[in-house]
């Protein structure tokens, strides 16, 4: 008997967290590729780093339709609906087709114990073909040298900042993460890189002498905000510019730009307003990400109101705290219980309904955005109080 939903699908691999489940090495997914639509695009890209991926590649994605392209884009993990990782022209893939692809590829992904990833990317790969797009955007999910998405060729790779972080599959430094991030690189005619650390970029440069640097962030205005989307939109644009000059994409240069400045990324300083209250969601996870946010936080309000982090068990983020607590008049911090966010929505509720204004920042995993999005949809009467729509599908 077939599953009912897309979420009995999956859950037949375990449903795990986004990265608890990954398993390096291309058998698994080069077995599943083996019982799927396979084509090349005119043109595919790989994405890695450690934080910036998921913005870049819908910036970039926005860029290629706007040059007239048929975009596939693959990212994770998702915030809402597992739909949201295999975009079709910047739209989560429908479930019929989500389902035809599952009846495919489930069958093979549970006799060799395929990871939750590795389906993930086969789906992908397999929806891309079946509407043979122009171009694949492809973001890596942990590392890249036996990352999933490096199992397939790629024209372009881009590496945005690299930073700690999956320590216990790629190192505890940065040179060592770097190692494993530069094989994004691997068979691609075209590389570049937003600007890194010295350690890393000496590893990047000895794996691709031509590596291309991002030299300059964006200088104008963008829809999605924070400081570190500057870097994103300077990669994704320089990317597009390497496009053209190559000839691979032609379009008028101010169009391309409005693509990039419109973009807006689910999950990333996402705003809503209720009533009075201004409210700000990141899935800032990691000590890399929430250092990146910290030089926007003074354009949000001066200072925050509250903050609130929350992390899941295996993730500790209070050496950061220090760090936070100069911009915000209260910070509270926790964890997750495992498939739990009770302490989150207590949380929310404690700052939320006892206050008619405030400025609010929650951070943490998307898992945690979205169960922050999912209370804030429940205690708001009309969805039409939201300053942006919730559905980030």
């Amino acid at each position: 008997m077939r599953p009912a939903t897309i979420e009995a699908w999956l859950a037949q691999l375990g449903n795990p967290a986004a990265d608890r489940d990954y398993q390096p090495g291309h058998a698994r997914i080069h077995a599943l590729l083996a019982h799927i639509h396979r084509h090349r695009p005119r043109l595919r890209i790989r994405i890695a780093g450690t934080n910036g991926k998921g913005s870049t590649g819908f910036m970039l994605s926005e860029a290629l339709k706007a040059a007239g392209l048929t975009v596939g884009l693959y990212t994770s993990p998702h915030l809402r609906r597992f739909n949201e990782r295999i975009r079709l022209q910047g739209v989560p893939v429908a479930d019929e087709h989500l389902r035809r692809a599952l009846e495919r590829i489930m069958p093979h992904a549970l006799r060799i114990g395929a990871s939750y990833f590795e389906v993930a990317t086969a789906l992908a790969l397999d929806i891309f073909a079946d509407a043979d797009v122009d171009a694949e955007i492809l973001e890596a999910g942990v590392g890249a040298r036996l990352d999933a998405t490096t199992a397939v060729p790629a024209d372009m790779a881009l590496l945005t900042p690299i930073g700690l972080d999956h320590q216990a599959w790629l190192g505890d430094s940065l040179s060592a993460i770097a190692q494993e991030k530069a094989h994004i690189m691997d068979g691609c005619r075209r590389v570049l890189s937003a600007p890194q650390p010295a350690c890393v970029m000496r590893v990047l440069r000895a794996h691709r002498s031509d590596l291309i640097i991002a030299q300059s962030a964006w200088s104008g205005t963008l829809a999605t905000p924070g400081q570190h989307q500057r870097i994103n939109a300077g990669l994704a644009w320089l990317a597009t510019q390497t496009l053209q000059r190559a000839g691979l994409i032609v379009a008028d240069t101010t169009r391309l730009r409005a693509a990039i400045a419109d973009t807006r990324v689910p999950g990333r300083l996402q705003y809503v307003r209720w009533g009075e209250r201004h409210i700000w969601l990141d899935a800032a996870h990691n000590e890399h990400a929430i250092e990146a946010l910290l030089p926007t936080l003074p354009e949000l309000a001066q200072p925050l109101d509250a903050i609130l982090l929350f992390t899941r068990p295996d993730r500790d983020l209070s050496h950061v705290l220090p760090r936070l607590r100069p911009y915000t008049r209260r910070l509270i911090a926790g964890q997750n219980a495992a498939g739990s966010f009770d302490r989150l929505r207590a949380s929310l509720e404690t700052e939320l309904t006892s206050r008619a204004k405030g400025a609010f920042l929650v951070l943490g995993s998307f898992t945690t955005v979205a169960a922050a999005l999912d209370w804030l949809e429940t205690n708001i009467a009309s969805n039409r109080a939201f300053n942006t729509p919730v559905d980030t599908g």
